[in-house]
C-alpha cells in the first residue's frame, strides 16, 4: 500500500508544458473499415526508430533526428510510406490495404503459426546459445555502472497549472518536457544518479556492487520512497524465461515457454552497427496475461540480441501502471562477443489505463562500461558488509560528476536539480508533503518527533469498550542511532490506562548490535500467533478489533518487561538474546487462567488454585532471511517489498524462583517460510511452524492454536477458529497459499475485464497436550487438542476495485465441536499491482 500512497503525491503536484524535439509523430493505424490495427511496426524510414503500436493502434514516436517518411507495416498488409510535412505530427490516421498475394510475400496473419516459422527457428537458436552469451562466456568479470533514476509528473492539462493548490510554485513550469515513447507531456520531481564498480564470478554465482558516488534531489532522505524506487527497478536479465516487475512474473519474449503465449514474425534483416541482423516482431496471443509487444534485432551467427524494445500490453492484469517500456542495447566486443551497454525502463503509474488519465514517469536509465575478464577475486571478496556505509559517496563534487557521469545531463536534466532543491523550501510543498507522508508512514512529525501511528488510534474489546490510543516515537532522521517509542491507551468501559514505553540503541554500527528493553501494561489477546518475538509494543489486531465474529471475553492483563541484546555478524542473519519478566492475570470475570499449585487429594479436594501467573525467562532467537533487501543503516530499516526465505528459531528457558517466578521450563520453536515463484502460474508462499514445551505450564504460557473471530484475514490464523478453541504445548502447523494472478480469470471471457485474481490455500495443524498439563488445567477451560490434525481450505478473489480481497474458508473436519465456524468470510484492503 506504501507505494500507491507515496505515489499519491506525485498525481498531486503534477504540473506540465511542453518542448519540442526535432521529429514527433503519434497517431493511430487502422484498417479500410477504420478498425484499429494494433501491433503495426512504426519505424522512420532509414532508421533504427522504431514503435510497436499498442492494442488499440496508437502510437507515438520521436527522434533527436529530422526525418520526412514514416514506414508503417503489418503482417497481412501493404507496407506504407507516409511523409511527414513538419517536424511535429500528431493524430495521424494511417490506414493500410491488405496485402495482395501476387505482389505482396505475406508469412503469417493475425494468429502466427508453430510449424514453419522462421522466426521460430531463430528463436530456438537462442535458446541454445543463451547460457554461452555475454558475461557468460566468462568465469569472472567487472565493469562500471551509472544508473539514473527518475520520477516525473506527466498528462496535466493548463487547467489544472492554475489551480491554486500550486500557488507559490509556478517556477517548476520552466522545466517541464515531453516523452520521446509516449508523446506525454511532464516534469521531473526526483531524480537520483549512482556510480558502481560491478565485480561477478559465474563459477561461484557470485555479484558484488561498490556504490563510489550517489546524488540525489528530491524527497532527500525519505526511506519510504527510496525503498519504493528499489523496488520498483529489480535487476532482470532479458534472456530468463521469466522476468519479475512489480512483484510479478511477466513471460519473457525470449521464454522457451514464449511460443505458447506470443505471436512471433519475422520481418527484416539488416546491418545493425557493421553485424547482420534479424528483426523479429512479437505481440500476445491472448490478452490479459502478463506479456510484453514489441520487436528484436538478433545477430545471425552468434544469435546474440543486438538490441530489444517492449511494452507491456494495456490489457496486462497489473493495477495502477498504465505502461511499461523497455529498452536494451547490446554492443559487441571481441568480434562476437555481445555485452549489455544501455538498459532503459519507463513506468507510466496511474490510477487508471485512460489515454488521457493523469499519472507519474519513474524512469530508470542504466549504462555499463569498462569491462573486463577472468580477473579472479577471492572468494572473501564477495562478502556482504552486514551495515557499511561511506557518507563520502553521498558528498561528491560537481566536478566529479561532471567527470565520471557515462553520459551528459540534457538541458532540462541540469536544471532538475536545482529546481528540486528550491521547490523544498516553498512552504506550499512542505504542507502537500507531510499529508501525504503522514498516509505513507502513519506518523505525524514534528520537530525530532513522531506522533502515531494514527492507525491505532480506535480499538474495540468487551474488556475495554471503545479504546483510543496516542502515541509516538523520537525522530532525528532515518539512520538514527537510537529510538524510543511509547504510548497510552484508555478503555471507556473499564475505565483504566494503559501504555507501553521501549527503546532501542545500536552500539555497533558494524554489526549492528543493538541493545533494547522496555515495559507494557495493557489487555491482550494471548494466543493470537504461535512463534513469539521480544517486540515489546507488538499487539495484535485482535486484541482491539472494531468488529468481530463472535463474543470474545478471553482476554488476558499482562505486565511484561524486556532486556535484549541483537546483532547481526553476517548480512542478514540476526541473533537476539534476552530476559523478560511477565504477570498474566485474566481481564474478563467469564474468563479463567487459574491453575493448580497444588493438585486435589483426598486429603484436600480442592487443591490450591492460582490465579495470576508470574514468570522470568531467559531466550536467545537465531534469524536468517537470505536475498532480504534493506534501506538505512540506524537502528530502524525498512524492507524493500521483495520475496525471501524466512527462517526463524527461538530458545526460551524459564527460570522458576527468580523474581518470583513460579515456573521451570524448555521450550523451543521454528518458523519457516518460502515463497515459490511459478512462472507464468503465479507465486505460492509455504509456511511451516512447530513448537514443543518440556515442563509443566499453566494455560497463560500454553501454545494456543491463533484463531480469528474478525471480519479481516489476518496472516498465519486459522480463520474457522475460535479464540482457545485448540491449546497445544507441541505443534506443527503447515499453510500452503497461492496466487494466481488473474491467470485463470483471464482464460474466461467475461471475466477478463474485471481483472480479479485468484487465490487458493490449505492450512492444518497437528498438536498434543501433556497428562502433566492437562492435571494443572483449573480454568474450566476444557484442553482441546488437534491430535487427528485439524485441517482447513480456502479460495478467494482479490482485486476487487483494485483494493479489496475476499477469502471463503471451509472447516476440513472437527465440525461437532461448540460453536464450531463450518464456513468463514474474511476481507482485506490493501493496494496491489
Amino acid at each position: 500500500m506504501k507505494r500507491i500512497i507515496l505515489l499519491s503525491l506525485f498525481f498531486v503536484l503534477a504540473l506540465v508544458g511542453g518542448v519540442a524535439a526535432q521529429t514527433k509523430v503519434s497517431g493511430i493505424v487502422l484498417d479500410k473499415s477504420n478498425q484499429p490495427i494494433p501491433f503495426a511496426n512504426v519505424v522512420f524510414k532509414g532508421s533504427n526508430t522504431g514503435i510497436v503500436s499498442n492494442e488499440d493502434g496508437r502510437f507515438y514516436l520521436e527522434s533527436p533526428n529530422t526525418y520526412t517518411t514514416l514506414l508503417v507495416s503489418s503482417a497481412g498488409f501493404s507496407d506504407r510510406e507516409v511523409t511527414l510535412e513538419k517536424a511535429v505530427n500528431y493524430d495521424f490516421k494511417i490506414v493500410l490495404s491488405e496485402a495482395e498475394a501476387l505482389n505482396e510475400v505475406v508469412i503469417f496473419t493475425g494468429k502466427t503459426s508453430k510449424k514453419n516459422n522462421p522466426a521460430l527457428d531463430i528463436l530456438r537458436k537462442i535458446w541454445e546459445r543463451k547460457r554461452k552469451n555475454g558475461l557468460y562466456q566468462f568465469s569472472q568479470y567487472q565493469m562500471q555502472k551509472y544508473e539514473k533514476v527518475e520520477f516525473d509528473m506527466n498528462t496535466i492539462d493548463s487547467a489544472f497549472m492554475k489551480n491554486k493548490l500550486f500557488k507559490g510554485m509556478e517556477f517548476v513550469f520552466q522545466h517541464v518536457d515531453t516523452s520521446e515513447v509516449t508523446g506525454k507531456t511532464y516534469l521531473p520531481i526526483f531524480i537520483s544518479e549512482s556510480l558502481y564498480d560491478v565485480y561477478g564470478d559465474n563459477k561461484l554465482k557470485k555479484t558484488k556492487e561498490n556504490l563510489t558516488g550517489n546524488k540525489t534531489s528530491g524527497f532527500n532522505g525519505n526511506q519510504q520512497i527510496l525503498s519504493f524506487v528499489k523496488d520498483l527497478y529489480s535487476d532482470y536479465n532479458i534472456y530468463d524465461n521469466h522476468l519479475k516487475f512489480f512483484d510479478k512474473s511477466f513471460t519473457s519474449p525470449l521464454s522457451r515457454t514464449g511460443i505458447d503465449v506470443y505471436n512471433y514474425v519475422l520481418k527484416d534483416s539488416a546491418y545493425v552497427d557493421k553485424k547482420w541482423c534479424y528483426n523479429i516482431v512479437f505481440y500476445p496471443r491472448r490478452k490479459n496475461e502478463l506479456t510484453f509487444k514489441g520487436d528484436f534485432w538478433v545477430n545471425d551467427t552468434t544469435f546474440a540480441i543486438k538490441k530489444i524494445n517492449m511494452a507491456v500490453t494495456k490489457s496486462a492484469n497489473i493495477n495502477w501502471v498504465k505502461d511499461i517500456y523497455i529498452e536494451q542495447e547490446f554492443e559487441v566486443e571481441n568480434d562476437s562477443v555481445f555485452l549489455l551497454t544501455r538498459d532503459y525502463m519507463m513506468s507510466d503509474f496511474a490510477l487508471n489505463k485512460k489515454e488521457k488519465s493523469k499519472g507519474v514517469y519513474g524512469k530508470r536509465t542504466t549504462l555499463y562500461k569498462d569491462h573486463k575478464f577472468n580477473l579472479q577475486k577471492p572468494e572473501s571478496f564477495y562478502k556482504q558488509e552486514v551495515n557499511f556505509i561511506d557518507n563520502s559517496v553521498y558528498t561528491k563534487s560537481d566536478e566529479f560528476w561532471n567527470e565520471n557521469r557515462f553520459e551528459k545531463l540534457n538541458k532540462d536534466e541540469a536544471g532538475i536539480y536545482k529546481m528540486l532543491d528550491t521547490l523544498q523550501t516553498v512552504k506550499r510543498f512542505k504542507q502537500l508533503y507531510s499529508l501525504v507522508s503522514i498516509l505513507g508512514s502513519g506518523y505525524v512529525e514534528f520537530k525530532n518527533f513522531d506522533f502515531g501511528p494514527i492507525f491505532s488510534t480506535f480499538g474495540y474489546n468487551e474488556v475495554e469498550g471503545l479504546r483510543l490510543r496516542a502515541g509516538g516515537r523520537t525522530y532525528f532522521g532515518p539512520n538514527d542511532p537510537w529510538r524510543i517509542q511509547a504510548y497510552t491507551a484508555y478503555g471507556f468501559d473499564d475505565n483504566k490506562f494503559k501504555y507501553g514505553v521501549s527503546g532501542k540503541w545500536m552500539v555497533d554500527k558494524k554489526n549492528r548490535v543493538i541493545i533494547s528493553g522496555g515495559n507494557r501494561r495493557d489487555i491482550e489477546q494471548i494466543g493470537a500467533s504461535l512463534t513469539t518475538t521480544n517486540d515489546i509494543l507488538g499487539r495484535s489486531f485482535a486484541s482491539s478489533a472494531l468488529f468481530t465474529t463472535g463474543s470474545n471475553g478471553k482476554l488476558t492483563n499482562i505486565n511484561l518487561s524486556n532486556v535484549s541484546l541483537e546483532m547481526e555478524p553476517l548480512k542478514n542473519f540476526v541473533v537476539q538474546a534476552g530476559v523478560s519478566y511477565r504477570t498474566l492475570e485474566s481481564a474478563s470475570p467469564t474468563f479463567s487462567l487459574d491453575y493448580y499449585t497444588t493438585l486435589p487429594t483426598a486429603a484436600n479436594p480442592a487443591g490450591v488454585i492460582a490465579n495470576k501467573v508470574t514468570q522470568s525467562e531467559a531466550n536467545i532467537q537465531f534469524e536468517f532471511m537470505p536475498n532480504r533487501k534493506t534501506i538505512g543503516f540506524g537502528v530502524e530499516r525498512n524492507i524493500v517489498d521483495s520475496p525471501f526465505s524466512h527462517f526463524f528459531i527461538n530458545f526460551s528457558y524459564g527460570l522458576k524462583g527468580v523474581l518470583n517466578s513460579d515456573f521451570a521450563y524448555q521450550k523451543v520453536q521454528l518458523f519457516y517460510k518460502q515463497p515459490i515463484i511459478i512462472g507464468p502460474l503465479g507465486r505460492s508462499n509455504i509456511i511451516i511452524e512447530t513448537g514443543k514445551t518440556f515442563g509443566t505450564i499453566p494455560l497463560g504460557l500454553m501454545s494456543v492454536i491463533p484463531g480469528n473471530q474478525t471480519y479481516f484475514t489476518i496472516e498465519n490464523t486459522f480463520s474457522n477458529l475460535n479464540f482457545y478453541e485448540f491449546v497445544t504445548d507441541q505443534y506443527t502447523t503447515l499453510q500452503w497459499n497461492h496466487d494466481f494472478g488473474g491467470r485463470l480469470f483471464a482464460r474466461i471471457p467475461f471475466m477478463r475485464k474485471l481483472n480479479w485474481r485468484e487465490f487458493v490455500g490449505v492450512r492444518a495443524v497437528h498438536g498434543t497436550i501433556s497428562d502433566a498439563n492437562r492435571a494443572i488445567n483449573a480454568s474450566g477451560l476444557p484442553y482441546n487438542a488437534p491430535e487427528n490434525v485439524y485441517w482447513e481450505y480456502n479460495a478467494g478473489i482479490g482485486n476487487i476495485f483494485k483494493v479489496f480481497r475476499l477469502d471463503f474458508s471451509w472447516r476440513g473436519n472437527y465440525l461437532n465441536m461448540p460453536d464450531a465456524s463450518k464456513f468463514a468470510i474474511k476481507g482485506s484492503f490493501g493496494f496491489y499491482f
